[in-house]
């Protein structure tokens, strides 16, 4: 037996030393260095400093170290960044096992850390304060929070101190995840007008089912999404026909008060009516199976089955040549006369972007570099990509978009010279600093055409909650959201929700909903007292 531990114990002793050797390989902070507190370059000529940064990074993105923005910054700056590259699928795990080793980096970039692990890890001293740095040492950043006081409250964790830099973009766009689209061309087929209601819609969907207008020989023509990608496909907006706006969190405020959605009865009425359609055909049967590139795939098939869809945008899912077949709807009015556009609860201010580690010997000179992506002229390139690759300079100094090389879209070219991560493009940026994306410009355009009078006035801001609320919430969250969720599956595609539905109100209640509710309200009633007290 003794025999068996000491062998245990050396081959624990080895493996310790591999991981240790491995850890030393892996983050190689720069030693403490003398640096400029104004101006540039950062350092002096001859000052030799490597910080050691770890991000994410696309399949499309080279290293950070190979992009053209990088280099530039490194000839502005005199710091040389090294580094540690993870494939965005396997980031969160490498991130987490660095912090839970102490084998830290000098920053994490782009770092995607959670408010838990904010408040965790500060708690803990892994990653520092940074609000006297950004004082001191970040002109370009405070000026923005100066002029965004919400910003400040977005980053200001529940014990004073910034422990995250942000990410901006003011489009005004993500709140407004689903267009809704229909097939015009069908719509002429049938001799039919664009519907303005849901009961017209509905009959429009029956037309292109009775007129095989697909030419697939079955009634297979229908109305589909994508439920389960947590941003972009929900049927949410239709439920709002009803009277109250749904969204996949079932989160929404009205008047100041914080509504779970799931319990409210014009949820119930749009499950009901909805059932009515899955019950027809008209809903594609796959919609609870169907993962979104499944989704997007369909419309591309031969014979096509998309009668209508909801989704981010036409072209995505049904291709550029088929897209001129189809037009957006605006909200539809429902049953009650009820006609409004919901918001989702994703945010254009984002923390959590930049974080410094207590391994860093450089603070202030990691602060004034970081600090040079808030330059909103760079903020701009960080986002989408340098000039020379995606802009070119204008008159006036207005970075302006080139045309695109041929074969490869906006996006797939974004990923490949554009690192992401912490920047700021504020909403007078645009058209004064930097030209807008021509599909942003055509999304804001229609968002005014078809939605803009409809939008439901509140949302639920981007809070930051103490450790103690986070994880009761996770808690509470988890077995609250899986009872919805089956239920919302399950009446939509087989019916019985009114017959059931004061047992599952009931359930979720005793399953710890009113303290959910109380959490949220809580922590959005602190989030517009701080606002106020600005």
């Amino acid at each position: 037996m003794k025999k068996r531990a000491t062998c245990l114990l050396v081959s624990v002793i080895a493996l310790s030393a591999c991981n240790n050797e491995s850890s030393n390989q892996e983050n190689n902070n720069a030693e403490k260095v003398e640096f400029n507190e104004t101006g540039l370059p950062l350092v002096d000529e001859g000052v030799d400093v490597s910080l050691q940064f770890v991000s994410p990074k696309s399949a499309l993105a080279p290293n950070f170290g190979e992009m053209t923005i990088f280099k530039e910054i490194e000839n502005m700056t005199n710091v040389h960044i090294n580094w540690n590259n993870i494939p965005g699928d396997g980031y969160a795990e490498r991130k987490n096992l660095m912090l839970a080793s102490n084998d830290l980096p000098d920053a994490f970039y782009n770092a995607g850390f959670s408010d838990y692990d904010l408040v965790r890890y500060g708690r803990d001293g892994a990653i520092i304060p940074l609000e006297g740095l950004i004082e001191e040492y970040a002109p370009n950043l405070q000026k923005i929070l100066d002029e965004r006081p919400e910003l400040l409250a977005v980053l200001t964790a529940p014990d004073g101190h910034i422990y995250s830099l942000p990410r901006v973009e003011e489009m005004g766009l993500v709140p407004f995840a689903n267009f809704t689209a229909i097939n015009q061309a069908w719509l002429d087929e049938v001799g039919l007008e664009k519907p303005e209601t849901l009961d017209e819609l509905r009959e429009a969907l029956r037309a292109f089912r009775e007129h095989d207008v697909n030419g697939s020989g079955k009634a297979d023509e229908g109305l589909s999404f994508t439920p389960n990608d947590g941003f972009q496909g929900y049927l949410g907006d239709f439920f709002a026909a009803f009277g109250l706006p749904d969204n996949p969190n079932k989160l929404v405020v009205k008047d100041g008060e914080v509504i779970f959605t799931a319990v409210q009865n014009e949820y119930k009425e749009a499950i009901a009516y909805f059932h009515e359609w899955f019950a027809e055909g008209l809903i594609d049967q796959e919609v609870f199976t169907h993962d979104t590139g499944q989704f997007l795939a369909k419309g591309k098939q031969d014979p096509n089955p998309l009668g209508a869809f909801i989704f981010w945008e036409i072209e995505s899912v049904v291709g550029l040549e088929r897209a001129e077949d189809y037009v957006l709807l605006g909200p539809l009015e429902g049953p009650n006369g009820d006609r409004m556009y919901g918001r989702s609860n994703h945010h254009e201010h984002h923390r959590g972007a930049f974080v410094i580690t207590s391994a860093n010997e450089n603070p202030e000179l990691t602060m004034r570099w970081v600090d040079q992506l808030y330059d909103p002229h760079l903020s701009a390139q960080i986002n989408w990509g340098p000039i020379g690759d995606i802009y070119e300079e204008d008159e006036n100094g207005m970075l302006v978009n080139k045309e695109l090389p041929e074969g490869i879209t906006m996006g797939e070219f974004r990923e490949k010279v554009a690192p992401m991560g912490p920047s700021v493009v504020l909403e007078e940026h645009f058209g004064t600093v930097v030209d807008m994306e021509p599909r942003a410009k055509q999304r804001l355009q229609d968002i005014e055409t078809y939605y803009a009078d409809f939008i439901w006035e509140e949302s639920y801001p981007n809070v930051f909650m103490n450790e103690e609320e986070l994880d009761r919430l996770h808690f509470l969250e988890a077995d609250l959201m899986d009872v919805v969720e089956r239920n919302y599956a399950r009446w939509l595609m087989e019916g019985g929700v009114e017959e059931e539905w004061e047992a599952y109100v009931n359930q979720l209640y005793e399953m710890g909903l009113e303290e959910w509710l109380q959490i949220r309200q809580d922590a959005y009633d602190r989030y517009h007292e701080q606002m106020e007290s600005q």
